[in-house]
């Protein structure tokens, strides 16, 4: 694994997982991604400006900072991903039948549209940033029958991103995520 000093970002092998559509929390074929220690956030006196820089290079906008909402939630019109800036969390990706996974800072999660997710646990300090590629358009969807029928139908034409939010254009995503 080679580190890119420049920007703090360390190549590494993603962890990959295929979620299933459970009847309210309709996933996606694609996969979704998390790549540990992505982001090296060092001593950083705003280590979310790190982050928010390396989603603002690669393409990926409309940012926020705050945590995980509490309740089984996904976006059914557009692809998001997370950064942890500051604190840990464990949180389940998937839905109520996913898996769950510890964040911790400079961990990068990409979930594709419809990926379920909800925050378990989390240390009173967490931060995290959130930001969205630049073609589709945020909702927040729950885990409801009514929900989950809407969302069957745009999650399909969700546009994929062209670049890796962490990698650029060059990064795993892009493979994981063409056909």
């Amino acid at each position: 694994m080679a580190r890119t000093t420049e920007a703090g970002i360390e190549r590494l092998t993603p962890v990959v997982r295929h979620f299933v559509d459970d009847g309210t929390v309709p996933n996606n074929p694609l996969p979704f991604i998390v790549y540990p220690r992505a982001i090296d956030l060092g001593g950083a006196h705003d280590p979310a400006a790190v982050i928010e820089a390396v989603f603002a290079g690669n393409g990926w906008g409309d940012m926020w900072r705050n945590g995980v909402y509490p309740f089984v939630h996904y976006h059914s019109q557009t692809h998001e991903v997370l950064g942890v800036a500051r604190g840990s969390a464990r949180v389940c990706f998937g839905g109520p039948r996913g898996e769950e996974f510890a964040l911790s800072p400079g961990d990068v999660a990409v979930l594709p549209a419809g990926t379920g997710h909800q925050r378990v646990a989390a240390s009173p300090d967490l931060l995290v940033v959130g930001a969205y590629p630049p073609a589709g358009t945020y909702d927040l969807c729950r885990a409801t029958r009514e929900d989950h029928t809407r969302a069957r139908s745009t999650i399909p034409h969700v546009p994929l991103p062209g670049t890796d939010p962490v990698y650029g254009r060059d990064g795993p995503l892009i493979g994981l995520w063409r056909p």
